[in-house]
C-alpha cells in the first residue's frame, strides 16, 4: 500500500480533497460538451459519448487496452461520434489527478492528451510497481519526457491548483447529474449506460443512438 504524502507528489490541496472517491467505485459539465473537455470527433456528430474514467483505475486501463482502438476506428475517426473523456479520479486520488495534469501539460491538443492518457493506462501497472511516491514521480517525469516535456514542466503541471479545482468540479457534477458509482462509466447522448462497460455494450448503445 502506497502512503500518500502531500510533499512527496506535488498535488494541490484541491486535489487532495478528492480522496473521498474510492478506487474504481463511486467530473465541469454534464452531458453537454464544455470548453474544458478534451474532444475527439466533429462538433456536429449525431452522437456524443462521454467516458468518466481515472488514470489509476484498472478497469479503465483494461477497457482502453481491449476496446479503445476499435472504438476510435469504428466511430470516432469516421465522424460518427464525438468522444469526451471526463476526469474522475479514483484512489489514490492524488496520483490520478497528477496523471490527468500530466496529460494536459503544456497546452496539449486533444490528440496529445489522448495519447498521453493511453500511455498512462499502458504503464499503470509499472507506475504502481515502483512502490513509492518518489518512484511514481519519476515515472511521470519519464512519461512526460517521452512527450517532449522536461521535469520542471511536469512538476509544475502536476502542482497546478486550477487544474485540480477543474477536476473537483467535474467530479461533483458527475455525481449530481449521473450518480457515478464506478469507472469507467459511459454517457451516450445524455443517457447513462447501465450495462457492463465492454466494447460490445458501448458499441450497441452507440448504434442504437445512431439509429434513433
Amino acid at each position: 500500500m502506497i502512503a500518500i504524502r502531500r510533499r512527496e507528489l506535488l498535488v494541490g490541496a484541491a486535489a487532495l480533497g478528492l480522496l473521498g472517491v474510492s478506487a474504481c467505485n463511486g467530473a465541469s459539465g454534464g452531458a453537454g460538451v464544455t470548453a474544458d473537455d478534451m474532444v475527439l470527433g466533429p462538433a456536429d456528430a449525431p452522437v456524443t459519448v462521454i467516458e468518466y474514467a481515472s488514470t489509476t483505475c484498472s478497469h479503465c486501463a483494461a477497457f482502453h487496452e481491449e476496446a479503445w482502438a476499435r472504438l476510435k476506428e469504428n466511430y470516432i475517426d469516421n465522424g460518427r461520434i464525438r468522444f469526451v473523456l471526463r476526469e474522475y479520479p479514483t484512489a489514490p486520488a492524488p496520483v490520478a489527478v497528477a496523471g490527468f495534469q500530466l496529460a494536459r501539460c503544456g497546452g496539449a491538443s486533444a490528440e496529445q492528451y489522448y495519447t498521453r492518457v493511453g500511455e498512462l493506462f499502458r504503464q499503470q501497472a509499472a507506475i504502481f510497481a515502483t512502490g513509492t511516491m518518489e518512484g511514481i514521480r519519476q515515472k511521470f517525469v519519464e512519461i512526460g519526457g517521452a512527450a517532449g516535456l522536461n521535469e520542471e514542466q511536469v512538476m509544475q503541471c502536476i502542482a497546478d491548483e486550477a487544474g485540480a479545482e477543474r477536476i473537483r468540479a467535474t467530479v461533483e457534477t458527475a455525481n449530481s447529474e449521473f450518480n457515478i458509482t464506478g469507472t469507467p462509466t459511459f454517457i451516450i447522448n445524455g443517457v447513462k449506460l447501465e450495462t457492463a462497460p465492454t466494447y460490445e455494450n458501448v458499441a450497441a448503445a452507440i448504434d442504437a443512438a445512431l439509429a434513433g
